[in-house]
């Protein structure tokens, strides 16, 4: 069985989330909190859950404090950030801090089936944020992945990777933003995403940045 922990300070979405996982085969909610704190304060040493569903946006300790604790004192329980916030900085924010995926709170339940299988086995969830090429790309050798792209491309990623604004990563590369949208599009086409977080998904992924 897989464990989950849920972290959420919205009581009545996590009590009905805790009910719909508890309804999916191979996964077992063995812990619940309202906010950061309570979760670490209730951790047990010797009952990790393998997953938490961690909330960005929740009071006393959010999401992106309680993702850094984990990572900072090294355990190795995998994070997947769980709300309603679409804020690509903030959604950043988090994998930057550990977190391994990114679903919405209204996601349907076969994403979340799916979100914390990936997660379990492959280390990472790709949702709509990323495509089927791009998913296909991650799974080549990452001396392979460097190679599709030229110096200014990987700096844009490992500067994407931060929680500048586009004019501030221009001014960073000392380059036009004009020509930043240039790096950013022509990635967009050549990994066939859309998103910023995708393409920060993908350079995690294949350990294109170091945080």
């Amino acid at each position: 069985m897989i464990k989950i922990a849920l972290v959420d300070d919205h009581v009545i979405f996590r009590k009905s989330l805790a009910i719909l996982i508890g309804m999916l085969d191979g996964f077992e909610i063995i812990s619940e909190a309202s906010n950061g704190k309570e979760f670490i304060d209730h951790l047990d040493d010797h009952h990790l859950p393998d997953i938490v569903l961690m909330d960005i946006t929740m009071p006393v300790m959010d999401g992106v404090e309680t993702t850094k604790w984990l990572k900072q004192n090294k355990y190795k329980i995998k994070v997947i950030a769980l709300s309603m916030i679409k804020n690509e900085l903030v959604i950043i924010r988090m994998l930057k801090n550990g977190a391994k995926g990114y679903i919405l709170k209204d996601c349907e339940p076969e994403e979340l089936r799916t979100a914390l299988s990936d997660v379990y086995h492959k280390g990472y969830h790709f949702n709509e944020l990323v495509t089927a090429k791009m998913k296909t790309e991650t799974e080549k050798d990452s001396a392979v992945t460097k190679q599709m792209f030229n110096e200014k491309e990987l700096e844009f990623l490992r500067q994407i990777c931060s929680e500048k604004s586009y004019k501030e990563i221009a001014d960073e590369m000392f380059i036009s933003p004009r020509t930043v949208d240039g790096y950013r599009d022509a990635l967009f086409q050549k990994l066939n995403v859309n998103t910023r977080v995708g393409l920060v998904l993908y350079a995690l992924k294949n350990d294109l940045v170091q945080l």
